[in-house]
């Protein structure tokens, strides 16, 4: 017995499947050529995710999260797909053929789009090959997509999170195809920026996500329909000797309250790394230079803040 989340298309469909974790350039070119199939052959456009990662419960533990499942839904709401959800507890002992077959029964598919390394099945015994003969003999067309690749190689959910990790935030963007960012609900600080000359909003992480190196980078954010030029401090704030990691950004030529809003920060460049300033007149200055190098780094990639 399994079972569907919101399961409400009842015409023929073309069906992208993977776990698009962090929606890359890969990613993309599996959800562009399913809207590509869809447009032609007048065919619903689906997604199915699973409510978990696979790893989760074949591995124990899964790898940090690119972005939370709120944003994945977002993105791929944007991009006109339909969202179907399954629980992997149900499928994860199924064989390849199972797992084709009963998803077939299920949904109206008369198309599938996949990546050319895609794995279903218990174990992800079944990969691109097997899928072919078993699509063949239900008759569903399949698009397979090749690889996407920066530098010379894949690209990876994997090879995203070592960059983050590492601080490389310019060559994530790079394979992602767009910012790296996080959406999170400000929570109350201390107000110890705002005594500075420099008001913050102060977001956490949630649990399992991916983790920014420690540091100040230039950012940017979204408010009222205008960009906006921002410094944001990802860490344990040395200097007030804090220990919980957190999200601390200052956004330039704003003011407003955003307590208890969702605002998205999106990361433009590594600036520095974290330091302990000797006071809290050294660590206004220190602020006010980098956000001055964040602001130039807005203006180089973004241009002036502006509308849209």
């Amino acid at each position: 017995m399994f079972t569907f989340e919101n399961l409400g298309i009842n015409s023929d469909m073309v069906l992208a499947l993977g776990n698009f974790d962090g929606i890359h350039r890969g990613h993309i070119k599996v959800l562009e050529k399913a809207k590509e199939v869809s447009k032609n052959n007048n065919l619903a456009l689906a997604v199915m995710l699973f409510d978990e990662h696979p790893k989760a419960l074949i591995e124990g533990k899964a790898p940090p999260m690119l972005m939370t499942a709120a944003a994945k839904d977002e993105i791929l709401k944007k991009m006109g797909f339909q969202i179907i959800k399954a629980k992997f507890s149900e499928f994860r002992n199924m064989s390849a053929e199972e797992f084709v077959l009963k998803v077939y029964c299920k949904l109206n598919i008369r198309a599938i789009c996949c990546g050319f390394n895609y794995h279903y099945g218990k174990n992800g015994a079944g990969n691109v090959q097997s899928l072919q003969k078993s699509c063949k003999e239900l008759g569903i067309k399949l698009f397979v997509c090749d690889e996407a690749s920066f530098e010379g190689e894949p690209i990876s959910s994997t090879r995203i999170r070592k960059e983050i990790e590492n601080g490389n935030i310019e060559k994530a963007n790079a394979m992602l195809g767009r910012e790296f960012s996080y959406k999170l609900e400000v929570v109350s600080g201390d107000k110890r920026g705002r005594k500075l000359g420099f008001p913050t909003i102060n977001q956490f992480f949630p649990k399992d996500f991916v983790s920014p190196k420690y540091g100040v980078y230039a950012s940017k954010v979204k408010l009222g329909g205008s960009w906006y030029p921002s410094v944001t401090n990802i860490g344990i704030r040395p200097t007030v000797e804090t220990d919980k990691p957190r999200s601390e950004t200052c956004i330039l030529d704003f003011s407003g309250d955003l307590y208890g809003q969702e605002i998205e920060v999106y990361l433009l460049e590594y600036v520095r790394e974290e330091r302990k300033c000797s006071s809290l007149k050294e660590l206004s200055e220190t602020i006010n230079r980098d956000a001055q190098a964040a602001r130039l780094i807005f203006e180089k990639e973004c241009g002036q803040a502006k509308k849209g």
